[in-house]
């Protein structure tokens, strides 16, 4: 189970991705007063030789932690920009069916980067090989954080505890 970090003005430290963290580091975080308990699992409870506790479902950081405003490159990242549809034939993949594909191939030139690259399922990408005879109908581009943020919460997020749904809308 996790454990939901808040920063301290109640928003979570960070939603790509979400800031968790595990109940060990929860309890460190609790004992080593950086962050406050929020709510608690109802049903858990850690002991050790003299000391017992519930672990924390939500904690918030007694300190303001800057958030970040930039985005990094990465798969994942793209895949939640193009909102896991293939940018060729518009099909809506599951994040396992997706694949990265290069507008410009690598072999031709092009470069990893947020500009060349666009979510392709399986088969168009192999379609599409290292020419450039298929081109998406949009062209790729780098999001901002904020864009990345709201596609991430409109997807939903895992919830492990519903006390959490409060604070990731």
């Amino acid at each position: 189970m996790d454990t939901l970090l808040l920063n301290s003005d109640a928003q979570p430290v960070s939603f790509l991705p979400l800031s968790l963290l595990s109940w060990q580091d929860a309890i460190k975080y609790m004992v080593l007063e950086k962050a406050r308990v929020i709510a608690w699992y109802e049903d858990w409870i850690v002991h050790s030789a003299n000391w017992q506790t519930p672990v924390p479902s939500i904690m918030m950081l007694t300190d303001y932690m800057k958030s970040k405003s930039s985005v990094r490159f990465s798969k994942g990242n793209v895949f939640l920009r193009d909102r896991y549809i293939c940018q060729y034939c518009y099909v809506k993949l599951e994040k396992r069916h997706c694949t990265l594909d290069h507008v410009i191939p690598i072999s031709q030139g092009g470069k990893t980067k947020w500009e060349n690259s666009v979510t392709a399922c399986g088969s168009c990408n192999a379609k599409k090989g290292s020419h450039t005879r298929m081109k998406p109908p949009k062209s790729p581009y780098k999001p901002d954080y904020w864009e990345l943020v709201n596609k991430r919460k409109d997807l939903g997020f895992n919830v492990k505890d519903p006390a959490w749904s409060d604070y990731l809308s």
